[in-house]
C-alpha cells in the first residue's frame, strides 16, 4: 500500500513534469530548512525543483551593528546583558559575546523574556538589558516585559531591540530580482502570530503563490505540492495547509500586544541592508526602555567580513559551500558568518546534514 509521503513525492513528480522549467521555491523560516535536511527531502524531489533557504533565521540576519552595540552595553559595569544562546557566538567587528564574557563580562544566557525582567528583581543595583531579536514569533514577549515593567515602575530594565517583520523582507527579496522565485513556503512559527492573510500583499503585488506549512516532512510535502499546483495552472494565492494551528488572522492577542509596544520602521538587516518598515522599535510611551537611548549608544556600521558569503546565502544567491570559507575556517566551532553559528542556520544545517569531504581542497562541498 503507496505511503502518505510516497503519494506526495509522486505528485511533485508528476506536476514538475507537467511545468516542464527550472522551478525555485523559496522555504523562508530556518526551522524548514533544518526539517528538510534531517529528513532528506531534497533527495525525493525531481531534478528540476530547486529549494532555497531564505532569510527566517534570526541570528543570521541581525545586523552587526546591533551585535556591537550589545558588546559596548557589556563595557559598562552595571550592565548585565541578558541575551538568547544562539547571538553568543555571533562575530561582530572585533569580538562577540562569547568572549566578552570570557573576558569577565557580565552576560546572562535566558530562554525568555520574562527571565531577563526577572534578573532586574534579582540585581536590583544593576542595569538589566535584554536583546531581544527574532520575529513576530518572539516580538510579542518583548511586548509583554515591557509592558510589566512599566506597570511595575522597573527603573533597571531595557530592551536592545533588533526585531523584523518576515513579509517586508520577502517583498524586498522579489522586489530586487536578484534570484528568481517562483513560491514561497511561508514559516509556520510567525504565521501563528500574524495570519495567513498576512501573504496576501505578495500574492497581489508580484503573483507569487504562498503557502503557511508546519515541520513535519508530510506538511512540507504537503506544501510543495500546493505550490506546484498553482504554478501549474499559472495561479497565485495564499494556501495554508497548517490550519491546525494557524489562523487567517493569526493571534490577534499578540498582535495587539505588538501594536501597543512597538511602531514599524526601517531597519538593517545583516548583509541585506536597510528594509523599510521591516523591523520594530519601541513606540514613544515606552521609548524610557530603549537601551540604546539609556545608554546613549550611537549603532556604528557592519564591517562584515568580505570573503563571508551569508548574506548571498540568505537572499538565496548562492549555497553556502559555495563559499570559500565554508567548512574550513568557518565551522560550527569557528563560525565566521551567523549562519554557521545559529541551529537555524543554513550553513549550519548544510555543514551537519549536507556535506562532503574534499581532499584536494581541504574544505567541504556539498552532497
Amino acid at each position: 500500500m503507496i505511503t502518505r509521503m510516497e503519494q506526495l513525492r509522486n505528485e511533485i513528480h508528476a506536476l514538475a513534469r507537467k511545468i516542464e522549467r527550472r522551478i525555485s521555491i523559496m522555504e523562508v523560516c530556518g526551522t524548514h530548512t533544518v526539517s528538510i535536511f534531517r529528513h532528506g527531502l531534497r533527495s525525493m524531489l525531481p531534478a528540476n525543483l530547486r529549494l532555497i533557504s531564505g532569510p527566517g533565521c534570526p541570528v543570521c540576519v541581525t545586523a552587526q551593528r546591533h551585535i556591537d552595540a550589545a558588546i559596548e552595553l557589556t563595557r559598562r559595569p552595571d550592565v548585565i546583558l541578558a541575551t538568547y544562546g544562539d547571538m553568543m557566538r555571533v562575530p561582530g567587528r572585533r569580538t562577540s559575546l562569547e568572549k566578552r564574557r570570557a573576558d569577565g563580562a557580565n552576560i546572562q544566557v535566558v530562554n525568555s523574556a520574562e527571565t531577563a525582567l526577572q534578573l532586574a528583581d534579582e540585581y536590583p543595583d544593576q542595569q538589566v538589558v535584554f536583546m531581544a531579536i527574532g520575529f513576530e514569533t518572539t516580538a510579542p514577549a518583548t511586548a509583554a516585559v515591557v509592558l510589566q515593567a512599566e506597570r511595575r515602575n522597573i527603573q533597571n530594565f531595557s530592551v536592545l531591540v533588533s526585531h523584523k517583520q518576515v513579509v517586508p523582507a520577502m517583498l524586498a527579496l522579489l522586489r530586487s530580482g536578484d534570484v528568481p522565485l517562483d513560491g514561497f513556503i511561508c514559516p509556520g512559527h510567525v504565521s501563528v502570530i500574524i495570519g495567513a492573510r498576512a501573504y496576501e500583499p505578495i500574492v497581489r503585488d508580484h503573483r507569487k503563490p504562498c503557502v503557511v506549512a508546519g515541520f513535519e516532512p508530510d506538511q512540507i510535502l504537503s506544501a510543495l505540492v500546493s505550490l506546484l499546483r498553482q504554478i501549474a495552472d499559472k495561479r497565485a494565492k495564499v494556501e495554508n495547509v497548517y490550519s491546525a494551528v494557524v489562523s487567517e488572522v493569526g493571534n490577534t492577542v499578540a498582535l495587539d500586544l505588538m501594536k501597543r509596544v512597538f511602531v514599524s520602521t526601517d531597519t538593517p538587516w545583516r548583509a541585506l541592508g536597510t528594509i523599510a518598515q521591516s523591523g520594530l522599535e519601541l513606540a514613544p510611551a515606552y521609548q524610557k526602555f530603549d537601551a540604546l537611548r539609556r545608554f546613549q549608544i550611537q549603532l556604528g556600521s557592519d564591517e562584515d567580513d568580505p570573503r563571508c558569503l551569508c548574506g548571498e546565502v540568505i537572499q538565496g544567491k548562492v549555497e553556502p559551500h559555495e563559499c570559500p570559507l565554508f567548512a574550513g575556517e568557518c565551522t560550527p566551532l569557528t563560525p565566521i558568518g551567523p549562519c554557521m553559528v545559529s541551529s537555524e542556520g543554513t550553513c549550519a544545517a548544510w555543514y551537519k546534514y549536507h556535506r562532503t569531504v574534499n581532499s584536494s581542497s581541504h574544505r567541504e562541498r556539498s552532497a
